[in-house]
């Protein structure tokens, strides 16, 4: 982003299915960085294969049209600059039983927009939805322990670490720990 311009000059709204293929695009560029000299990794996911799987990909399109109170359920949201992607942030149904009352949740921000408060604005929108719409009461994410950049925004953001899993992946002969986080986002509600 230049000195002219604004993070009041991005606009965040939800993601629309007619938009999914170019979403995916712009997704496939950001996982292009996983594992490089700058970034570092931030996905589980080798450098050789820096584009999401078909399976999760149709996972993600078929989730953004069910309904939040089925397994399966997924919302997203973009942000962008002009016409393009700058950002994204998306809520997925956890796949367990019985936890519906979870979430959890994945965000990314296009390397030259980072740094500059666009990840806080796309989980503030994420977590006023989460509350209102979903009735949720917790948000869960899963990161990679090595990202520290990432894992200090969670931090600042009220996610509490709650367990982690050394050596979970053996990705381009690195040893990657995994790092649960958690939020609650409002008391707890029986159901």
């Amino acid at each position: 982003m230049n000195s002219a311009e604004t993070p009041d000059s991005i606009v965040i709204e939800p993601l629309a299915i007619g938009e999914f293929d170019r979403f995916i695009t712009y997704l496939n560029e950001h996982l292009a960085e996983n594992g490089s000299e700058e970034v570092g990794y931030f996905q589980p996911m080798s450098r050789g294969t820096p584009t999401l799987p078909s399976a999760k990909t149709e996972a993600f399109r078929s989730g953004l049209g069910t309904a939040v109170s089925e397994l399966g359920w997924r919302r997203a949201w973009v942000a962008r600059h002009r016409a393009a992607f700058v950002g994204h942030i998306d809520l997925r149904a956890r796949p367990e039983p019985f936890t519906s009352h979870r979430c959890l949740l994945g965000v990314g921000v296009h390397r030259e927009y980072r740094r500059g408060g666009l990840a806080g604005r796309l989980l503030a929108v994420a977590t006023s939805w989460a509350v209102k719409t979903a009735a949720l009461d917790w948000m869960d994410l899963e990161v990679l322990s090595t990202n520290v950049p990432a894992v200090r925004f969670y931090e600042k953001s009220g996610f509490e670490s709650v367990g982690e899993f050394p050596d979970l992946f053996r990705i381009d002969g690195l040893a990657l720990g995994s790092r649960t986080m958690t939020k609650r986002l409002h008391g707890v509600r029986a159901g």
